[in-house]
């Protein structure tokens, strides 16, 4: 099987659980193409990312892919019936015909792929433009449901149940998830399964003996949004210090409250204690958690009803061997066991979570017999590859779509690089690009950004229709970061110029994004190299004046 993933942006930092299931199914033989609807919103990676090998490809601005409807309604591909019915059903907040856009983009990406059968996390937009995607397509789909996803998200339950009835199955991450599905989709619940997100248990020593720091450490991650309970853990931390217990406490993540957590941080005395460390990769996250004594986690639900359903954060904790305080909310007590692997108090309850976390810094081998016990559940049930087992058994059962054969990749492919398209000052690059391309030379041309204040002629929209649009500044700068200079010498020569700004020359810019070029040589190299692709020979266009 060819499986596709489809994302409505990816990479996220904190759903590492993606990137574990993705890494287990390649790891056991089955073929990925990745999709993202839109690129990440950080050019942060963590270090497992590198060990994907399946590509991820992004789709072109939404100005391209105008063009691909307006050449979809020509050729009778457009699935006009669906959007019009979802207009009038959903409403102008569904965004029905930018859903089917996307879909029709990876709908010819899949289908040019050979991929049989396409997997979505998170019951939302993605899963919205999945349902375009099949139709367009014929390729079959299913869906990972979590939680805030169809509680929040998505804002439809008709909707919901619309996607619940095209999916050939849904895994719900927990069993209180599932439960919420089936009450919402009754006429699905035959096909939705509970499957645990998983951890690689590799990633931790085995060694999970509990620290014992002279002042105890507690730990908490996640990003800084309202149901993480921050402003609940930092009530309690003021608690702690008002009994005189000494102890310091870490956050990690960052989102919008930021700020109003560091300010109520120093309003209660706490900037001794307390510390907010923004984003951090896996590698430095997982660093913190071993040298800590305690991690906590206050999930509570906010205002809107969204809520923390099954936080793999708890999971990575446990796999450290460190004891956990949580609350008692959805999913989490199907993670951690009261009096066993830690310590669960009521969502909300600050004296309480005071009270666990003050038991806890008081008694070090408590904590050490959470620690191992914790270590132990993760390892008895959420393995990664473990975990994966019922998600592959479900994909082996579903029906595939019609073999198509993937495009077989050509041995001296050229890489055309074109800085900005169109471009006034570069009247003839479409003639050229038109003229290789009539030769039958095999070219891929890649553009950095498009022009969008430029009006394109009916020749160069059927031109749009063939290039490459490469990611916006955060991919390629993380590519860039994440590339070394054998990736490079592995997508072949570069001319001179492009070569030394691969090898990290500075004033190289891009005057939009203000990056170095290098990120987009890097960009162009680690897709070659993921596709195995030999370019032996990539030429530039480059609108940026060289000295």
């Amino acid at each position: 099987m060819r499986l596709g993933y489809l994302y409505s942006r990816y990479p996220v930092v904190s759903q590492t659980f993606c990137d574990a299931e993705m890494l287990a199914l390649e790891r056991l033989g089955i073929d990925l193409e990745i999709a993202s609807i839109y690129p990440p919103l950080t050019s942060l990676r963590h270090e497992h990312i590198s060990r994907l090998r399946g590509p991820i490809h992004y789709a072109p601005p939404q100005a391209i892919l105008r063009i691909w409807e307006q050449n979809a309604k020509v050729t009778g591909k457009w699935p006009g019936k669906l959007v019009d019915r979802h207009e009038r059903k959903y409403g102008p907040s569904a965004k029905a015909e930018q859903r089917a856009r996307n879909a029709l983009y990876f709908a010819d990406f899949f289908r040019r792929n050979g991929v049989d059968h396409f997997h979505v996390h998170f019951a939302n937009r993605a899963a919205h433009t999945a349902i375009f995607l099949k139709e367009i397509s014929g390729i079959p789909f299913s869906v990972t449901a979590h939680g805030q996803d169809f509680m929040k998200d998505l804002g439809n339950d008709d909707l919901l149940r619309e996607i619940c009835a095209a999916a050939e199955f849904v895994a719900a991450e927990t069993d209180y998830s599932r439960e919420l599905l089936c009450q919402r989709c009754p006429d699905s619940a035959a096909k939705i399964y509970r499957v645990y997100n998983g951890i690689d248990l590799q990633l931790f020593p085995a060694s999970h003996a509990s620290t014992a720091n002279a002042i105890p450490r507690v730990i908490s991650i996640g990003r800084l949004v309202a149901f993480k309970g921050f402003e609940d853990l930092i009530d309690a931390c003021a608690t702690l210090l008002r009994r005189g217990i000494d102890f310091t406490c870490e956050i990690i993540g960052d989102g919008p409250l930021r700020h109003n957590l560091q300010t109520k941080i120093d309003k209660l005395g706490l900037s001794s204690r307390v510390n907010l460390l923004g984003s951090l990769s896996q590698g430095a996250v997982f660093e913190k958690l071993r040298a800590a004594d305690i991690f906590a986690l206050a999930s509570v639900t906010d205002p809107q009803g969204a809520s923390d359903v099954f936080p793999t954060v708890i999971i990575e904790a446990m796999a450290a061997g460190r004891a956990v305080v949580s609350t008692r909310l959805a999913g989490i007590p199907e993670s951690v066991v009261h009096g066993e692997t830690g310590l669960l108090v009521a969502p909300g309850d600050t004296s309480a979570l005071a009270q666990a976390l003050e038991q806890l810094i008081r008694d070090p081998e408590l904590r050490s017999r959470y620690g191992r016990a914790g270590h132990s559940r993760v390892e008895e049930s959420f393995r990664i590859e473990k975990t994966v087992v019922p998600l592959l058994q479900l994909l082996q059962k579903t029906p595939i779509a019609p073999r198509t054969p993937k495009t077989p990749l050509v041995a001296n492919q050229i890489g055309y690089l074109i800085d900005r398209w169109p471009d006034n000052d570069l009247p003839f690059i479409e003639r050229e690009l038109c003229e290789m391309r009539r030769r039958n030379l095999s070219l891929v041309p890649l553009v950095c950004e498009l022009n969008s204040a430029a009006r394109l002629s009916r020749s160069m929209e059927q031109l749009a229709l063939w290039l490459e649009f490469l990611p916006d500044a955060m991919v390629m700068e993380a590519a860039g970061e994440s590339t070394t200079e054998r990736d490079f010498l592995a997508a072949g020569a570069f001319r001179p110029r492009i070569a030394q700004a691969a090898e990290g020359e500075k004033n190289f810019p891009c005057p939009r994004h203000k990056f170095p070029r290098a990120g987009v040589c890097a960009h162009l190299a680690e897709n070659c190299r993921r596709n195995s692709e030999r370019c032996d020979r990539a030429t530039a266009r480059i609108t940026t004046q060289l000295d």
